[in-house]
């Protein structure tokens, strides 16, 4: 459980990475959704502190510093994940292609770092 859970905290971060480092700002050239003073990116942001909380707890339990306790993930999670609920949900539905039609031709998704 220990290491399924260092292993989420993992994957999400890369996954933030590559989208702050590679996508949005691709799609920030057309939709003002991705630009980095707007809601996406801030609740990255606000995603991470909490994935920060529970990394922490899970390398002290990985340690033997303390004993793992799931009431204690599930409280570190919770303090996230409404946030990331509806950072995908938001995503999704921003990334639709009748919403991506708005934006760009068939031929400029084509070309898209995805």
């Amino acid at each position: 459980m220990i290491m399924m859970g260092l292993q989420f905290c993992s994957q999400l971060d890369f996954h933030h990475s590559i989208e702050e480092q590679h996508i949005f700002p691709v799609l920030a050239k057309k939709m003002p959704e991705f630009r980095k003073e707007l809601e996406l990116l801030s609740q990255h942001r606000q995603i991470h502190a909490g994935l920060e909380k529970l990394e922490k707890y899970l390398e002290k339990c990985r340690s033997g510093e303390e004993d793992m306790r799931r009431d204690e993930v599930k409280r570190l999670m919770d303090g996230f994940g409404k946030v990331l609920w509806t950072h995908l949900d938001q995503e999704v539905k921003t990334l639709e292609a009748a919403n991506m039609r708005k934006f760009w031709t068939l031929d400029e998704m084509r070309r898209l770092p995805m």
